[in-house]
């Protein structure tokens, strides 16, 4: 084992060295393969003698191994018992002697192992972390806290159930008492320490790990044994809240053990106030009071930062009871509010100038995208915001008291405008500031375009002015109100917005592509955008070439991939522009996509700013594609084969859906000659082992299969392509991608090729039936049969069906037609599914010998059921889609965690049949067509099978 410990701790080295790391990376994927690796990994991390950094990477890779490899979907172990039974042996005492960075990264291992084992699976945990509790050593006390919040912290997100009830109660049971006992020693071990640093900071963290652990325990309910002890919680609750020692005074910038716990403290008080107010209403005042007198007695330094904004988010929670917020009401407690704990926290720090200078982007991530939600700035804002809910025009009233005389100091001092802004922008807006719209819902005792014009625009324009921070606030201030701004206002200010990409400085200029970007995306109620192509386009050359320039600046891997605001802004300009990128070099545009894809796909860093930069590559080969001057095929080619060839995991599935994206618009039947190279690529069982690559994968190969099918035939490939259906058949989350490649099948080959395959293919899909059929798996399953059921012209039919599904089970098609196939296809939605149906359902009652000799009854419901589907005859839209791409919210995407969909190259619902356009033009000339080539057979079933009514029905389909 030694030495097969050191080749992989090599490994796990090689993994941290840039230029090294991706082959390295492959290599650890083939080390995972072997037998007991996660143990070596777990030997590796409890070694003294490699390096610190090769023991994180050893952590990191265990976390990440245990998280794909502990379980499968349901949630049956995928490792050897033994194995299973030695990490949960090993784990716990290995975490609690850890360094805290490899404890972090084991604490998030046990939370992962203990949602699908825990607790009865590893109903020994609990009793084990209460064995391991030690009233004198408090790092062994502070590890084993450290592991119980890893898996306690669960709960806090998740709904109320009864198995849920049944885990937490199992664990107050085991954990309760101790735990309270744990409170008291923790107390007295403060106070014995209180001279001795080192020992009081230990014990200062066991007392907040147990404040966090009450949170985690009452995070469900109330249990028992807190409740009876509510009294002395509360009292030491109180206790620390008003807790100091001249030991910290010297700190300024990092949080001591102090201000840690006593933000756990409010972190508990908030939860309490939100959900228990019935057991905790009496003590709110007490608290409320305790907390504001911490808040009036903190410096504006760094180390305070997080304990302002959890106490503020405490108070917000206060003021969000309508019965406690009275305790706010009055003008005098207001103004002191406004003045004591809001002006001195929106006020920019020099903190926050020294991060807009030295580190813009995370100025930019903290102020714009609510990853400051810890910030002072943000919870003032909030608390404010909450107030203002339930005392709009005295609160407003109140807060102008302030800002009109900081407009006024602002023409001197910069930072006094810059506070009044900002406390006009927290009072204007109410709701949520949208990412689509921004601000929809204004104040209604604020003028927002007249504030601006005032107070602001001039900042839009003016060149060089004092400080940067004014143009970043002026730009802000669009891009937050952009949705109050009509359609003249915005044709005034765009020129001056796309002006200030121009400036010098790094946050301005991000802040004005992000305006422009959000400014693009802005439809009016009818779904128009508010700046449309025309409006874009005389600016949009000019405008690539910048926004290429600014990216491009420092082309450092890292660099260059840093600022996603800029991808953003380039990926909205060609959406919006659509065809006209053709009008803009777009040979230029294809070079530098190129060029940024060559240089990051070193060392992919930022998930959004390549996610953005595929969206752009997506939307030029959407809307450009088609047109013969240019050939994007040709031209990205060489850069995305030489992803796949390196495999650079990141960008796979973007490649596999572009690649999908050229084939499936491009006209010609052919397949452009070095595509034939990926099929033998796509064919081998290595690339669907990557979750994240099998959705782009099965529509890369069903785009593929149409052009390729006879080499596929040739080359005998069909074979290999259906062990893939089969293996994407079987998985719950692979299901819908088995159906997309065998829809594809179906709709490549004929029966004369399909015959040798069809009864495996039918016996595969009844087993997943009768394994448990979701309501999606049905609706597959159903279309699968109804697109068979249609391709008669290629010697399929309903009758090919029945063949093969008989010699799989005798008299086996009847319960599963009137079971599956007849419910499902009544409850079809999408026109597409519907359309498919009719023809489906036509060509049965027209061409089928089992319905019409052996099912008679069964014609009879066809036709009826046909005839509830003209009812509301299915309409396809053609070329839906193409006009506006709508994308997510890309903060609701889950970057990195399985498949990132690209919305520029999305496909719209499969039609298989688009030359029949007007469906009851069709049924009305098949069915005539058909009689007469059977001898008014047709005509004389609907007399012999049909009821009156249905006869009526159809009648108008057969004169």
């Amino acid at each position: 084992m030694a030495s097969n410990t050191d080749a992989l701790a090599q490994v796990l080295k090689a993994t941290l060295d840039p230029q090294h790391h991706r082959k390295a990376e492959n290599a650890l994927k083939e080390e995972a393969k072997k037998s007991k690796y996660s143990l070596a990994l777990l030997s590796i991390v409890s070694s003294p003698n490699p390096e610190q950094n090769v023991r994180l990477a050893a952590a990191l890779a265990f976390k990440n191994f245990i998280r794909h490899n502990y379980v499968d979907e349901e949630g049956n172990y995928k490792l050897p018992l033994e194995e299973v039974n030695t990490i949960k042996s090993e784990l716990v005492g290995l975490m609690i002697s850890s360094p805290p960075s490899i404890r972090t990264q084991l604490g998030e291992a046990i939370s992962i192992i203990a949602d699908s084992d825990f607790w009865e699976r590893w109903d020994t945990l609990t009793q084990d972390l209460v064995n391991r509790l030690s009233n004198t050593d408090y790092e062994a006390t502070n590890g084993v806290l450290e592991v119980a919040h890893s898996i306690f912290v669960r709960w806090r997100p998740l709904f109320s159930s009864n198995a849920l009830n049944i885990e937490v109660l199992h664990v107050v049971g085991v954990f309760g008492q101790p735990f309270i006992q744990m409170l008291g020693v923790a107390d007295s071990k403060i106070e014995e320490h209180k001279n001795d640093q080192k020992a009081l900071e230990g014990w200062l963290g066991t007392m907040s790990l147990l404040i966090r652990l009450l949170y985690d325990l009452t995070c469900q309910d109330i249990p028992p044994v807190i409740e009876s002890n509510l009294q002395p919680i509360t009292a030491l609750l109180q206790k620390y809240l008003s807790y100091s020692n001249p030991a910290f005074d010297d700190e300024e910038d990092e949080a001591t053990p102090v201000e840690t716990l006593k933000s756990d403290i409010c972190d508990v008080l908030q939860l309490f106030t939100n959900k228990y107010d019935s057991d905790f209403s009496n003590y709110v005042q007490p608290f409320t009071a305790a907390v504001w007198n911490v808040l009036s007695n903190i410096g504006p330094e760094k180390r305070y930062d997080l304990l302002v904004s959890k106490a503020l988010q405490f108070l917000t929670a206060v003021a969000s009871v309508k019965e406690h917020a009275q305790i706010f009401r009055e003008d005098q407690a207001m103004m002191t509010i406004v003045e004591k704990v809001i002006l001195p926290n929106v006020a920019l720090r020099e903190s926050d100038i020294e991060m807009f200078d030295d580190e813009p982007i995370e100025f930019i991530r903290r102020d714009l995208e609510g990853s400051d939600t810890d910030s002072r700035r943000r919870a003032a804002t909030d608390f404010l915001r909450k107030l203002l809910d339930t005392f709009e025009e005295q609160i407003t009233k109140v807060v102008f008291a302030f800002i009109n005389p900081l407009i006024v100091q602002g023409q001197t001092d910069w930072r006094a405008k810059d506070t009044a802004v900002y406390l006009f922008l927290a009072i204007a807006a109410k709701g949520t500031v949208t990412a689509a719209q921004g601000v929809k819902t204004v104040n209604s005792h604020v003028n927002v375009v007249d504030f601006f014009e005032r107070n602001i625009a001039a900042d839009l324009f003016t060149e060089g002015a004092d400080r940067p921070i004014a143009k970043v606030n002026a730009i802000k201030y669009l891009y937050n109100f952009r949705s109050q701004l009509n359609k003249a206002q915005w044709d005034t200010a765009i020129k001056p917005l796309i002006q200030n990409l121009g400036s010098s400085n790094y946050v301005v200029y991000t802040y004005a592509a992000i305006a422009v970007e959000r400014v693009l995306f802005l439809t009016d109620d009818e779904g128009r955008h508010i700046l449309p192509r025309e409006d874009i386009q005389p600016y949009a050359k000019d405008l690539l070439e910048h926004l290429f320039a600014l990216v491009e600046r420092d082309r450092s891997a890292a660099k260059l991939q840093e600022n996603e605001f800029l991808m953003r802004c380039i990926m909205r300009v060609l959406i919006v522009i659509k065809e006209g990128a053709l009008d803009c070099g777009i040979d230029n545009v294809v070079e530098h996509l190129k060029l940024i894809t060559n240089i990051i796909k070193e060392n992919p860093s930022n998930p959004r700013f390549y996610y953005y930069h595929f969206e752009a590559i997506g939307a030029l080969v959407r809307f450009c594609s088609g047109s013969p001057q240019v050939n994007l095929f040709q031209k990205f080619w060489d850069t995305f084969y030489t992803i796949l060839v390196e495999d650079v995991s990141e960008f796979v599935p973007y490649v596999f859906q572009i690649f999908a994206l050229l084939l499936e618009l491009n006209p010609t039947s052919e397949l452009p000659g070095d595509f034939k190279a990926l099929l033998d690529n796509i064919l081998a069982p290595g690339p669907w082992d990557t979750r994240g690559n099998v959705p782009p994968l099965a529509r890369f190969m069903s785009a593929i299969m149409p052009k390729a099918a006879s080499a596929i035939v040739a080359e005998q490939k069909l074979e290999p392509i259906l062990t893939i259906f089969q293996r994407l058949l079987t998985g719950k989350k692979t299901e819908q991608n088995a159906f997309d490649i065998l829809e594809a099948v179906i709709a490549s080959f004929p029966a004369t090729v399909l015959e040798p395959y069809f009864g495996v293919i039918v016996t595969l899909i009844f087993q997943k039936i009768q394994a448990g059929a979701t309501d999606s798996l049905k609706s597959r399953v159903t279309r699968f049969y109804h697109l068979v059921s249609a391709r008669t012209e290629q010697g399929m039919g309903a009758d090919f069906f029945i063949k093969h599904a008989e010699a799989v089970q005798a008299n086996v098609f009847t319960p599963f037609y009137l079971t599956v196939i007849m419910p499902t296809t009544a409850q079809f939605a999408r026109p597409v599914d519907r359309k498919l149906g009719v023809i489906s359902y036509t060509k049965t009652l027209c061409e089928s010998t089992s319905f019409a000799q052996r099912y008679a009854k069964g014609w009879g419901f066809t036709c009826n059921n046909l005839l509830d589907l003209l009812k509301n005859a299915p309409k396809v839209a053609t070329g839906a889609g193409d006009e506006i791409v709508n994308e997510a919210d890309v903060d609701d995407i889950g970057f990195g965690v399985g498949f990132t969909p690209l919305n520029t190259c999305k496909r719209g619902a499969r039609d298989d049949f688009p030359e029949i356009v007007k469906v009851e033009e069709w049924v009305s000339v098949y069915m005539k067509q058909a009689n007469q080539r059977h001898g008014g057979a047709i005509a004389k079933f609907v007399e012999e099978r049909l009821t009156p009514e249905a006869k009526a029905a159809l009648q108008p389909y057969l004169a």
